[in-house]
């Protein structure tokens, strides 16, 4: 079974690691998502930022395809752009297993997560910091997957907002109590403490970016993260 398969197969309570390609080289995009998958991930995050919802650029469709040749990997998609609806056909062109686009980004939540599906991929929901808890009620039973941002969209290296752990122990338990299983992504300023932090709230998949890139040993960063236990 290739790392796709077990990406898609695996259950909740187990903790998955995704290493944020936003913190890589861009300039050796390849060997960092090799990289990655040599040190033991469950999928890439890979951020495509518009220059407009978050006050960054990134990378393209291209960018996507081209990593896609270099690792089997589960390729985590995260749409920060406005028109969400717009960018999806390319992106899974391009490799993508998952789309995640943003709450505030768009009014068409409902349809653009449909459309995600209808292209057999995973469709996962995000919400910035600033976003109220009680909005993202509606949408447990749409999404394959929620993310909780635990910084404000755009740049790596920003710290972990202590104030998500609140929200992320929030979504867990209304999940719970409707009998609802997305899983519960969280992105920012994620290392060992913060990532402990996150899964004793309910998170099953922690994206880390400069913890992991920057780790002289990432093999073992990797694993500090999927170790980590919410008991």
């Amino acid at each position: 079974m290739n790392k796709v398969d077990q990406s898609k197969t695996q259950i909740q309570k187990q903790i998955q690691v995704y290493p944020s390609i936003l913190a890589a080289d861009f300039g050796k995009l390849a060997d960092e998502a090799k990289r990655a998958e040599d040190a033991g991930a469950d999928g890439l995050h890979i951020d495509i930022i518009d220059g407009h919802f978050a006050p960054n650029f990134s990378l393209g469709a291209k960018a996507v395809a081209d990593i896609r040749k270099s690792t089997s990997l589960f390729l985590d998609v995260h749409l920060m752009t406005y028109n969400p609806y717009g960018y999806i056909e390319q992106f899974v062109e391009a490799g993508a297993h998952g789309i995640t686009f943003h709450f505030e980004a768009t009014e068409d939540v409902l349809d653009t997560l449909n459309y995600i599906r209808k292209c057999r991929v995973k469709a996962g929901l995000a919400f910035s910091p600033d976003t109220s808890p009680e909005m993202i009620l509606k949408y447990l039973k749409e999404a394959d997957q929620i993310l909780l941002m635990t910084v404000n969209p755009g740049f790596t290296g920003q710290p972990f907002l202590p104030e998500m752990v609140e929200k992320i122990h929030y979504v867990k338990t209304l999940s719970k109590a409707l009998d609802a299983a997305p899983l519960i992504q969280v992105d920012g300023g994620i290392n060992q403490e913060t990532g402990l932090l996150c899964v004793k709230a309910g998170a099953s998949i922690l994206v880390s970016g400069q913890y992991l890139y920057q780790s002289k040993d990432m093999k073992g960063a990797i694993k500090s993260l999927k170790e980590l236990n919410g008991s």
